[in-house]
């Protein structure tokens, strides 16, 4: 218990060279005495290691491996016309290198079981025609994020816990141009003299690139995994993120236009909240969709993606986010989303949802509801308009008409904690209301968060004339009054 702790990434340290060894040792140094209240007698607790122990997300290679792959890589470097690579389709490509791969290893009398030559032909392929030792973490789709520290040190998180795994580059080298690789196919660079970069994969996962001299040890790589199953309303239910009538609350509310902000810290899973609530957009509305890196995935027919842009060498040409929403307004928007909101943007949103933009939606970084519109407050007066906060709360109150809340949980499990109306202005105070809660409780033996989901009894919402209007106010008090009901249930 009151052993010494070890730094996590703390490294063993190294043996000492024989010379080292033969030399007379110094003095030890006695530990300082920690009194504790056990007994006399009484066993001493071990010391508890804290250093992460990497999980095997790949099978184990030996030294002698990743130098013999070296070797074969150089030569193989040597033997090809990338140019000529380059023309070819991904699984021709891969096909000649495997034949001269294959072709190396005769020639260098490489001793390599055939399992072993078919990992080393799918760890080449993957070096020179994907993202190396990246691919198997990003064919698997149970993990969240993966999270690339230098060469040597790469984690994943899996069901909201973070992991070390035994993933390692070739070098800083090769993970600088894997990540070069990975940001030019969305038009944007990363070097020394443009070392942080926003990007995104093919399938909309956001990727996030910081590197040397800005990153101290080696390239700090970030990628945030989407499911390649789009997540629904209905399958939060099962993962128990909210209950079947808070689904369904949540259903009618992109339904009917509500204008809807999502809320959340880091990881909480707005993204994928906002992504379940554009499902009951109609097909016959024309959506436009404002974003750093495009990652939002409707369904719709008629969506227009827009996406910003960063300044060139010179430092111009920049598209900002407010560029775009001001933009879009010129472009017959019948729901304008933000896919983030945090800056001076959130004026022009606030002024497409009032004015005829219903059911336009957007997502905030923050702690919870009551904290989203002061943060929309705040966001206002960082664009440098002098409004008085009067005026500024007013607007929010007439745009906004619900506040979402998302939550991961310390347990790693993500719930929504809040499903709130605004609900206007009481002297300079902005009054708002909750339809659903979400209770902690307790956890149970394995640490798991216990709680359940509270319907606060609020029969009749401010949105109600609105459902009604779209023929949903039946549905409507069908869920609450389901809800009201069923508030004992533990989740």
């Amino acid at each position: 218990m009151f052993g010494k702790r070890t730094t996590i990434g703390q490294t063993p340290a190294a043996p000492r060279p024989a010379a080292a060894a033969a030399a007379p040792a110094a003095a030890p140094v006695e530990a300082p005495r920690v009194m504790t209240s056990a007994p006399p007698g009484a066993a001493t607790p071990p010391a508890r290691s804290h250093a992460p122990q990497p999980v095997q997300a790949t099978p184990q290679r030996s030294d002698q491996y990743y130098q013999t792959k070296s070797m074969v890589f150089g030569a193989m470097i040597e033997s090809i016309d990338l140019s000529q690579l380059a023309k070819l389709d991904a699984a021709s490509a891969r096909d000649e290198l495997r034949d001269v791969i294959t072709e190396i290893l005769a020639l260098k009398n490489v001793a390599m079981s055939i399992s072993e030559q078919e990992d080393m032909l799918d760890d080449i392929c993957n070096d020179v025609l994907g993202f190396g030792p990246l691919e198997p973490l990003l064919a698997r789709d149970d993990i969240a994020d993966i999270m690339v520290n230098g060469a040597e040190r790469t984690f994943i998180e899996v069901a909201g816990k973070i992991q070390l795994t035994n993933i390692r580059f070739r070098d800083n080298a090769q993970l600088i141009n894997i990540c070069q690789r990975i940001v030019s196919q969305v038009g944007r660079r990363v070097d020394e003299s443009s070392p942080i970069c926003d990007a995104r994969l093919l399938d909309g996962s956001r990727v996030n690139v910081i590197a040397p001299p800005l990153a101290i040890d080696g390239a700090a790589l970030t990628i945030r995994k989407f499911k390649k199953d789009k997540l629904t309303l209905d399958q939060l239910v099962k993962f128990g993120a909210i209950t079947p009538e808070g689904a369904e609350v949540l259903k009618i509310i992109g339904r009917v236009r509500c204008n809807i902000v999502i809320s959340g810290g880091t990881g909480s899973g707005k993204t994928t909240l906002l992504n379940c609530l554009t499902n009951y957009i109609d097909d016959d509305e024309r959506v436009i969709t404002c974003e750093d890196a495009a990652e939002l995935q409707l369904q719709q027919a008629h969506v227009v993606r827009l996406e910003t842009r960063p300044p060139n060498l010179e430092g111009q040409g920049a598209v900002t986010m407010r560029d775009l929403v001001k933009n879009c307004l010129r472009m017959r928007p019948e729901r304008i989303i933000v896919g983030e909101v945090r800056g001076p943007e959130v004026f022009d949103l606030l002024q497409a949802m009032n004015t005829g933009h219903d059911g336009s939606m957007g997502t905030i970084h923050s702690n919870s509801p009551r904290e989203c519109l002061a943060r929309m407050e705040a966001m206002i007066a960082m664009g440098g308009y002098s409004l008085p906060p009067k005026t500024v709360r007013e607007m929010i109150t007439s745009s906004v008409d619900v506040v979402i809340q998302a939550q991961r949980l310390r347990d790693g499990s993500r719930r929504i904690t809040h499903i709130t109306e605004v609900m206007g202005m009481e002297g300079d105070i902005i009054t708002t209301q909750d339809l659903f809660v979400y209770e902690m409780i307790g956890e149970d033996a394995n640490g798991k968060v216990i709680g359940r989901h509270k319907s606060t009894g609020i029969g009749k919402p401010r949105f109600w004339d609105r459902a009604r209007y779209y023929g949903e106010d039946r549905r409507l008090a069908a869920a609450l009054d389901a809800a009201e009901v069923k508030d004992d249930r533990v989740a």
